[in-house]
C-alpha cells in the first residue's frame, strides 16, 4: 500500500492529492520507456523485445544501467503474483542469449558500449502498482539481482516511485566484507587503502539494499540508481563520485569540484577528494544527500 501522502498548498488551504494506477498498464510503460534514464538510471534499448519463436515471449523493456548491466523491466498496472517469475525467466533468457543483447546494444549505443557489458551483474526492475509480502520475501531469497519499484500517479502530472525492495546477487556477500574487501584494493599507501575501507563501509551503511559494482575503472555504490563511484586510490587522495547538483554546494577548492562536462570514470557531477578520516567525516552529509536522490 502506498503510504505517501501528498498535499496541494493554495492560498484558501490545504488539499490532499490523492494516488491512483494507471488506466491500463501501457500507460506505465510508456512513461518509464520515454524516460527511463531519468526515472530508473537505466538506458533505453527496446520495447516489447521478442525471445524468438521457440520461447514465444515480449520482454517489455530492456535496456543497460549506469555500469553496463543489462536489464529486463517489466510492468503491471497493480498487483500481479505472476511478475517476479515471469521477469525471472525473460532475465535467464536474456543471459542466455548474450549475442543478441550484444547486437542489439551496439545498434543503438555503438560498439563500444557493447564491449563493456557487465554480465557478473544482470537485473531485473520489477515496476508495478502494488508487491504482497510474500514477493517482498521471494526477492530476498532469490539469487538474482532484483528490484522491486511501486508507482503511483497523482493528478494529471505527478507520478511517484518508491523502492519496495531492492536486492543484489551479491548483497550477503558484500556484507561479510565490507572492510576486508576494500582493503585488498591494490595501493602503494596503506593509509589511502585504510581510508579505502572506511569510505567503503560507510557507503554501505547508509541503508538496506545498496548494491556495490565493481567496474575496471571504479566501485559502484547502487541503490535503484549508482548514488557513487569510488576510483582506485591514487598516489595522495581518493576521488569519489556522486549524484549531487554542484551548483548546490560550496565547492571547496582541494576537497569538492564541479566535473559536470568534464570526462571522468564513474557517474556523478560532484568530484569528493578524500585524503583523511577528516575529509570523510566532512563528506558524509554529501554522501547521505546523494543516497537519498538515488
Amino acid at each position: 500500500m502506498w503510504g505517501l501522502k501528498l498535499f496541494h498548498a493554495t492560498q484558501s488551504g490545504m488539499t490532499e492529492v490523492m494516488p491512483r494506477l494507471a488506466e491500463v498498464e501501457s500507460d506505465v510503460q510508456h512513461l518509464v520507456e520515454t524516460h527511463m534514464e531519468t526515472m530508473l538510471g537505466i538506458r533505453f534499448l527496446a520495447s516489447e523485445y521478442s525471445t524468438g519463436p521457440v520461447h514465444g515471449g515480449r520482454i517489455d523493456s530492456v535496456g543497460l544501467d549506469e555500469n553496463g548491466s543489462p536489464v529486463v523491466v517489466e510492468y503491471k498496472r497493480g498487483t500481479d503474483p505472476g511478475v517476479i517469475n515471469q521477469g525471472l525467466f525473460y532475465l535467464a533468457w536474456l543471459v542466455d542469449h548474450k549475442e543478441d543483447f550484444r547486437r542489439l546494444v551496439r545498434d543503438r549505443l555503438g560498439a563500444s558500449a557493447a564491449a563493456q557489458v557487465l554480465w557478473s551483474e544482470p537485473r531485473l526492475v520489477c515496476v508495478a502498482g502494488d508487491f504482497t509480502r510474500y514477493d517482498v520475501h521471494a526477492v530476498r531469497e532469490h539469487r538474482r539481482s532484483i528490484d522491486l519499484v511501486r508507482y503511483r500517479f497523482f493528478g494529471k502530472d505527478l507520478i511517484g516511485l518508491e523502492t519496495v525492495a531492492s536486492v543484489s546477487a551479491r548483497t550477503s556477500a558484500s556484507k561479510r566484507v565490507r572492510r576486508g574487501a576494500a582493503a585488498t584494493q591494490p595501493t602503494r599507501n596503506g593509509q589511502l587503502g585504510e581510508l579505502a575501507a572506511a569510505v567503503d563501509e560507510v557507503l554501505l551503511g547508509l541503508g538496506d539494499g545498496i548494491t556495490r559494482v565493481e567496474r575496471k575503472q571504479y566501485r559502484a555504490y547502487q541503490r535503484l540508481r549508482n548514488f557513487a563511484c569510488v576510483c582506485p586510490p591514487q598516489k595522495s587522495k581518493l576521488l569519489v563520485y556522486l549524484k549531487v547538483d554542484p551548483s548546490a554546494v560550496d565547492l571547496i577548492h582541494g576537497f569538492t569540484r564541479d566535473v559536470r562536462g568534464l570526462g571522468h570514470h564513474g557517474t556523478g557531477d560532484l568530484e569528493i577528494q578524500l585524503r583523511s578520516e577528516r575529509d570523510l567525516e566532512r563528506a558524509q552529509d554529501l554522501f547521505r544527500a546523494s543516497y537519498a536522490a538515488a
